[in-house]
């Protein structure tokens, strides 16, 4: 399918599949920012409601940036991965620190921030400042590989690359000039997350066959599981103004392993996860007792 072909169809199943989602409704980059970073790994579902949520608790980027660890991570639980939220709140601070709370438009830029990697930073180069660039999200890819690599296996991005670049309206794109007014980055983009989506549900998942595609391992009795868990753990005791010992998180983590029908935890694994914790930011550990930050 060339360029022009692909574009116009694009264009066509964009409009006709078109999810009218809240932060679609603002070009505030801080908005637009949060739900980037709430797809990653969460169901658009469940993101609507959470996404509201999280604008409620924190409105701004300024309000972001000045919360406590706790009640960032306290807003972010069921929404999985909490790194996301430490990185949203370590990214906040350093937006306001050094942009004065506005966020810059370079993709330089913005990569350089905590948890920004190049979609997240192009996701808010087009959806908030409708700026040309490779947006190489999972849905775009589904759609590059379906159409232009079917039976293809293990399709590397750098393949990707320059069909999303050549396609992508800008003044820099000879097959993509814009065609009318609305055919910006912004819309393009929407269109392309749209009928990715639409894909998924008709045909076997293309993104699949994706040299970077990796099944997610499982989350129940994984280390993952029981670090989500130890995290719950020290927010409940956080709200009660205490910390907890090494022995109470043990007595606690096994008997939540327990009630799932799998053994206790060794105390070496829970100092283990604690480890990680520590060194990533989440707690602290002051003579014997853990906190949230």
């Amino acid at each position: 399918m060339v360029a022009n072909e692909f574009r116009s169809f694009i264009r066509q199943e964009g409009q006709r599949l078109y999810r009218d989602l809240a932060w679609r409704n603002t070009q505030d980059p801080y908005y637009v920012w949060l739900s980037e970073v709430m797809l990653q790994q969460t169901q658009v579902s469940r993101v609507v409601t959470r996404w509201a949520e999280w604008i409620d608790a924190f409105p701004s980027v300024f309000a972001l940036a000045e919360a406590s660890t706790a009640r960032v991570l306290a807003a972010w639980q069921g929404m999985g991965y909490n790194r996301r939220a430490l990185s949203l709140k370590a990214a906040a601070e350093r937006i306001v620190a050094e942009y004065d709370g506005i966020f810059p438009q370079s993709a330089r830029e913005l990569v350089s921030l905590p948890g920004i990697g190049p979609a997240t930073a192009q996701g808010i180069r087009s959806f908030a400042y409708n700026l040309p660039g490779v947006y190489l999200e999972t849905n775009v890819r589904t759609v590059f590989i379906h159409h232009f690599f079917q039976d293809v296996p293990d399709v590397p991005d750098k393949e990707l690359i320059p069909l999303i670049e050549a396609t992508c309206p800008g003044e820099q794109q000879p097959f993509a000039l814009p065609q009318d007014a609305e055919d910006t980055s912004r819309a393009w983009y929407y269109a392309l997350l749209d009928y990715g989506a639409e894909l998924k549900r008709q045909v076997p998942n293309p993104s699949r066959r994706s040299k970077s595609y990796s099944r997610q391992s499982k989350f129940e009795g994984s280390r993952r599981q029981k670090r989500a868990e130890l995290v719950r753990l020290l927010l409940a005791a956080g709200e009660q103004g205490r910390g907890l010992e090494l022995s109470e998180l043990i007595h606690s983590l096994s008997a939540f392993e327990l009630a799932s029908g799998r053994p206790p935890v060794a105390g070496d694994l829970v100092q283990s996860i604690l480890g990680d914790l520590v060194r990533e930011g989440f707690c602290r550990e002051n003579q014997g007792s853990w906190r949230i930050i």
